[in-house]
């Protein structure tokens, strides 16, 4: 029987309980399709610090390292907040994919049939959209250097640094022209460029690995008119590709097309070695512990794991289907609830998505 090993983080806030949900799924659909799944469960971001007093400890990225996939629920809380910031729970994220090489961030949008009404736009604007989000990972202001605070002249001063270097756009373009052959053919790259220059050698580099793709529409945009289209066409686009910042922001309000961000996965890809799945939405801690928290994207990032990490098409096709028969269903968690359905909190919901897996 083939065996995978997926290096697990539960992490902090309503991470455990979405945790536990996709665990059950996973197992489940594992036993259905033929393989064995063996989680390495290790501390990341504040359960790391309180076990360690570091976000990521160097046996924990060992482990990653060793692994097929990793699959993170949640990390971050406020009572982090005071640490210095090479201490708190995000720089762990940071430096997990820093050390893992994960350059590719895949944020997919697709709307729900059953979730047409859950978004605040108009169900003709969102209607059909299905879109991918490509977002550069681990360059751009994130990651670049010079930064600090400093003080002078009875005054602080703080920056970042945006820089890119030709070879970190052209990998991240490769990956977003593959994908949108591989889906509509289009592709829309966006930047800054009337105003940095980070941004025009982005355009640039854009532009040369476009010659190399002549089967794919590129277009370009620049990122205040990517926001505004987002919500005012959002069906245009096909692939987005954009920089760490961009993306950032960008997937985030592409998350408020579905209805919720408790509904967008993500994956983290690099040339080589395991792939890191997640959530885009944080911890929550608001509502940590009090089984409030919306399962899916949890499960749906699984489902992600199951058909890049690991190669089992049909177990995330499977878990894919569970999620859309349960929402069809009429089950919704608190973030989704409309008039006319029925409101589960988490387990409950993974009880639901657990039956309509197994029916």
């Amino acid at each position: 029987m083939t065996s995978h090993r997926i290096t697990l983080f539960a992490g902090d806030g309503i991470g455990p309980e979405i945790t536990a949900v996709a665990r059950e799924l996973l197992d489940a659909v594992s036993r259905r399709h033929g393989f064995e799944l063996f989680y390495d469960e290790q501390p990341m971001g504040g359960a790391a610090i309180d076990a360690t007093g570091e976000p990521l400890p160097p046996s924990t990225l060992e482990a990653c390292r060793t692994a097929d996939a990793v699959l993170l629920a949640a990390i971050g809380s406020p009572q982090y907040d005071s640490l210095p910031r090479e201490k708190r729970p995000e720089s762990g994220l940071l430096g997990l994919r820093a050390g893992l090489g994960l350059f590719a961030n895949l944020r997919p949008v697709k709307i729900i049939p059953a979730l047409a009404g859950a978004s605040t736009l108009k169900p003709e604007v969102i209607e059909g959209v299905d879109l991918l989000v490509v977002r550069e990972l681990i360059g751009g202001v994130y990651f670049g250097t010079p930064k600090g605070r400093v003080e002078a002249d009875g005054h602080v001063r703080a920056f970042n640094t945006m820089a890119y270097s030709d070879f970190e756009i052209d990998r991240i373009a490769r990956v977003g022209f593959d994908l949108a052959l591989q889906r509509g053919g289009r592709l829309c790259s966006v930047d800054k460029a009337n105003v940095l220059d980070v941004s025009q050698l982005w355009r640039d580099r854009v532009e040369a690995i476009h010659v190399d793709y002549p089967g794919v529409n590129l277009s370009h945009m620049y990122v205040d008119n990517a926001a505004m289209q987002l919500v005012r066409a959002p069906k245009q686009f096909d692939v987005i590709l954009t920089s760490n910042l961009f993306g950032d922001i960008l997937s985030d309000e592409a998350a408020m097309l579905t209805g919720s961000i408790g509904m967008l996965p993500s994956a983290s890809l690099g040339s080589a070695g395991p792939g890191l799945f997640e959530p885009i939405h944080g911890s929550a801690p608001d509502i940590a512990g009090q089984d409030l928290a919306n399962p899916m994207a949890m499960v749906l990032s699984a489902a992600m794991l199951l058909r890049i990490g690991l190669k089992q098409e049909a177990a995330a096709a499977d878990l894919e289907a569970a999620v859309e028969r349960t929402l069809a269903a009429g089950f919704r968690t608190g973030d989704l609830m409309a008039e006319g359905c029925t409101q589960l909190g988490c387990q409950a919901m993974g009880e639901q998505l657990l039956a309509a897996l197994e029916g």
